[in-house]
């Protein structure tokens, strides 16, 4: 692995180390993220486990399991597991690198992933067929990575411009991806792809402007959500934050 990907590590250690699991339980039960999941969550399995990798402090892992799945966490930022286990022992948590997970082929009936994949500057490749060597015949994967939408076009064009790094920081490595290198990505891994979608609009909207921010954890506003659904209906691919892909092993 690159130095940047260690940088990366101890950089999400340090997020982890100054998070709330309140806020991020707080952040998940907002409109916007049930939104997302009540995207994927038809197509989970009630019959098998499901690996969230990268499941930080553990937020999505309540959610899932408030609905009736059966839920492992998996993160290689050690200190956001003992935070997790600290909040609540009888989460079901383990330490591992998406590159090299410690479950036997076929094992998982869902493979879940939010927000990770574009952290690797070595690309998506390795963890996806890591994923599709998991999960069981017909398993389901599920990811969300970011979309390169009008907005972030716009400031990686002024950062080229003003000759820097299109990366916020050079220390923390994040990328986006069209849908049609997602959907290539996947495919290659050797997945059928179920269904992708562009979500979150109104976070968008969120980092913009103070306009658009109601009170509390990366709240959005009625007039975010207001303009988010419009995008939602009338351009779709302009203003979505993230794009959810759906797959089948």
């Amino acid at each position: 692995m690159s130095a940047r990907y260690d940088s990366t590590r101890r950089a999400w250690q340090s997020i982890w180390d100054g998070a709330s699991i309140a806020d991020e339980i707080d952040a998940v039960q907002s409109p916007r993220s049930q939104r997302t999941i009540d995207v994927y969550a038809p197509y989970l399995p009630h019959d098998a486990p499901i690996l969230e990798a990268g499941s930080g402090l553990s937020a999505v892992l309540f959610a899932l399991r408030e609905r009736g799945f059966d839920v492992i966490g998996l993160d290689y930022a050690v200190n956001a597991l003992e935070i997790s286990r600290d909040y609540d022992p009888s989460l079901r948590l383990m330490a591992g690198d998406v590159h090299q997970l410690p479950f036997g082929d076929n094992a998982l009936g869902a493979y879940l992933s939010f927000g990770v994949f574009e952290h690797f500057e070595s690309g998506m490749d390795a963890p996806l067929r890591e994923a599709y060597r998991v999960l069981r015949r017909g398993g389901v994967i599920v990811l969300t990575i970011p979309y390169p939408n009008i907005v972030q076009r716009a400031l990686t064009l002024k950062r080229r411009l003003q000759g820097i790094s299109a990366l916020n920081d050079d220390t923390f490595y994040e990328s986006t991806y069209s849908r049609s290198a997602l959907a290539a990505a996947v495919i290659a891994a050797g997945f059928e792809i179920l269904k992708v979608a562009p979500t979150s609009h109104s976070y968008t909207l969120w980092g913009m402007s103070r306009l658009f921010r109601a009170p509390g954890y990366y709240r959005t506003n009625a007039l975010a959500e207001n303009i988010g659904a419009l995008a939602r209906e009338l351009l779709p691919w302009w203003l979505n934050f993230m794009t959810v892909i759906i797959a089948r092993k």
